[in-house]
């Protein structure tokens, strides 16, 4: 090779002799062979290999085995995790794989405000319907089931987003095995380091893996884990794979480095959002506090059962005096921060009305105790006593 561009293109070689101590970062598009014959046995799913990165990438395939690894540890289950390019993604990915047009979705009304849109208005045009309800009794869910004998999945969000309404997980996996219908759970808000749906009974576990998994707001992926492995590869990776909704290599080393400090992370969110909530509890101009972990929560019960010593970072509180009240605190916080997510190792602050749930009637926004003086807080890891002090001042200042 004598030509200045064949030897740019050709004439180099990975000078790697020992192995990396942190996970590379592979970007690349494709992968190569040496023989046709390596190629077809590798297509053709005989040996493992990566051929394309929409298809399967290192970088991505060693975060999916993390991640499914920690959802399933100490538990004698077998799982398999697919990334995706954000949370909604994920949950986009898996209905289309289960269901077909003339199918239903029976779902929690209590959810984050992008999912029902997603449900309304995407989902629906492929001809996938969706009925709601608050109450999952056994008797009201054979109701539903005999008026939609259609439904092929329940989608439920534990803790919700944003009064952290909590669902008795064991017993609707339960119901939802005896009438042969999937269980889907959105575990964003818990982590599988506190909740692990899976145990419980329930099928497939979503997560917008923007959120705690990656903990430092640095990028947006999403991940889906279930115990369907076979359902898992001739269906769900189809899906994935020919939709494009693929993670990059890049945001999957991102979740990577973050589980590296998930518990870490997750004990401190959750001791400051408690400390937090019992202050806020307390205090006369806040009408009433939503966390779990609250002897006061309406699923306090439940939460206390399934989940693993804590009760996350997330909680709301309403405070008197509305929605003007509510742009008078956020002026006057100094650390926690306005932002429109939540996970983050920083302190941040959110009013569903007008942001999250903003495009769900005021009517819908009312039954799910979305209020013009509801705040969603994502309560970092900061020292507490800043994070109870900032609150405390801007409180202070409502007139």
């Amino acid at each position: 090779m004598k030509g200045f561009s064949t030897n740019s293109l050709h004439n180099f070689k990975e000078e790697r002799k020992n192995a990396p101590h942190v996970l590379p970062i592979y970007t690349t598009s494709s992968f190569t062979f040496e023989t046709l014959e390596d190629s077809i046995e590798v297509f053709q799913r005989r040996t493992d290999g990566h051929v394309y990165s929409r298809y399967g990438n290192p970088t991505v395939q060693t975060t999916e085995n993390q991640i499914a690894a920690l959802e399933t540890l100490i538990t004698g289950l077998d799982a398999q995790c697919l990334m995706t390019s954000s949370g909604m993604s994920a949950i986009h990915v898996l209905i289309s794989a289960i269901c077909q047009k003339g199918d239903a979705v029976l779902s929690a009304k209590r959810l984050y405000g992008g999912t029902t849109e997603l449900f309304e208005k995407v989902l629906k045009r492929q001809g996938i319907d969706f009925i709601y309800t608050d109450d999952f009794e056994a008797d009201k869910l054979n109701d539903i089931l005999r008026i939609h004998p259609h439904i092929k999945v329940l989608y439920l969000e534990t803790p919700s987003n944003p009064t952290m309404h909590c669902i008795d997980l064991k017993r609707c996996a339960q119901w939802a095995k005896d009438h042969k219908v999937e269980t889907i759970v959105d575990n964003t808000f818990c982590t599988p380091f506190i909740q692990k749906p899976l145990t419980l009974g329930i099928d497939h576990v979503i997560y917008s893996t923007t959120k705690y998994l990656n903990g430092h707001g640095s990028g947006i992926a999403g991940a889906i884990v279930s115990q369907h492995i076979q359902f898992m590869d001739e269906n769900v990776r189809v899906q994935l794979k020919l939709s494009g909704g693929t993670c990059s290599p890049f945001e999957a080393w991102l979740v990577h480095t973050g589980l590296k400090t998930l518990e870490l992370r997750m004990q401190r969110h959750s001791e400051n959002a408690m400390a937090l909530a019992e202050f806020l509890q307390s205090h006369p101009a806040v009408s009433q506090v939503f966390y779990p972990g609250l002897e006061t929560h309406s699923t306090h019960d439940i939460a206390s059962v399934q989940m693993d010593k804590y009760f996350g970072g997330m909680l709301s509180f309403d405070i008197k005096g509305g929605q003007k009240a509510v742009s008078q605190l956020v002026k006057s916080l100094k650390i926690a921060t306005y932002a429109p997510t939540l996970g983050d190792v920083d302190t941040l602050i959110m009013h569903p009305a007008t942001s999250s749930h903003q495009s769900i009637s005021k009517e819908d926004q009312k039954l799910e105790g979305v209020t013009d003086g509801l705040l969603r807080v994502s309560v970092g890891i900061e020292n507490r006593e800043d994070i109870i002090a900032d609150f405390e001042q801007a409180l202070g200042q409502l007139s």
